[in-house]
């Protein structure tokens, strides 16, 4: 009988820089990109991305992205998670979650508004509740702006996550007030870039689409202020999403 062979075993940095290597490729293989985001565009008739949720909230978002801001908290630390958009407060729960096994502070929350229903159930998570602050209010108005400055206290250790009102002018002024929030090697998330790749009006009526989206704005946005890149390796590994060139680190 033949001896077996030995198996080989990859190191974590050998498997890491396979693994960025094969997703390099994926990204630049067109005709996968196109049925991905044809997947991504039927499967919005059955409010896919509508599907996931975090301690029983919903969280309007691919499951995929989520696991990128996961990674992003695990690299980054941030003692604060703004989160522009609270929708059901999955999103906030999750984040939560994660500062409290990693460390940190406060996910801020804010939204034009906030049921009172939602609240109470954000309220009923023990030490995670401790962990959210709600604003209700306009995300860029001055008075929303002070709350958030003061609840930061200087700290710039903050994530900050767009997916409220997703117009190019309303999510310029969002990127431009939510900049100067956060310092070097933090990100700067805008949700749903994807509207640009989308065709119009597919299956709901909303006040953006292509020409006029988060995608349009972020382009704006990164010719006026050098402080910020796409993270491109982000975009690479996860074929199936609704931020693609929307992970924005800052780089000074």
């Amino acid at each position: 009988m033949a001896a077996h062979q030995a198996k080989t075993i990859l190191s974590k940095e050998e498997f890491i820089a396979l693994n960025e290597k094969s997703a390099h490729e994926m990204s630049a293989d067109q005709q996968l990109q196109g049925k991905a985001l044809e997947v991504l565009v039927e499967a919005d008739r059955h409010r896919w991305i509508h599907q996931s949720q975090w301690m029983g909230e919903p969280l309007l978002n691919l499951p995929q992205d989520m696991f990128a801001i996961q990674d992003i908290i695990w690299r980054t630390r941030p003692d604060f998670v703004i989160e522009v958009g609270v929708a059901w407060g999955g999103g906030m729960l999750f984040e939560a979650t994660l500062l409290e096994v990693l460390g940190g502070q406060k996910v801020i929350g804010i939204d034009i508004f906030i049921p009172p229903d939602l609240r109470e159930r954000l309220r009923s998570h023990g030490k995670l509740s401790e962990r959210l602050v709600l604003i209700e209010g306009s995300s860029t108005s001055p008075e929303t702006l002070a709350q958030v400055k003061d609840l930061l206290g200087g700290s710039r250790k903050v994530l900050v996550i767009l997916d409220s009102y997703h117009t190019h002018a309303h999510v310029l002024n969002e990127l431009r007030s939510f900049a100067p929030f956060i310092g070097k090697g933090q990100y700067l998330i805008c949700g749903d870039t994807v509207v640009e790749r989308i065709p119009p009006q597919v299956h709901r009526t909303r006040p953006w689409g292509p020409g006029n989206n988060p995608a349009t704005a972020v382009k704006e946005f990164l010719a006026e202020n050098n402080r910020f890149v796409v993270d491109h390796k982000i975009d690479e590994r996860l074929l199936l999403s609704c931020h693609p060139g929307g992970y924005l680190r800052a780089e000074a």
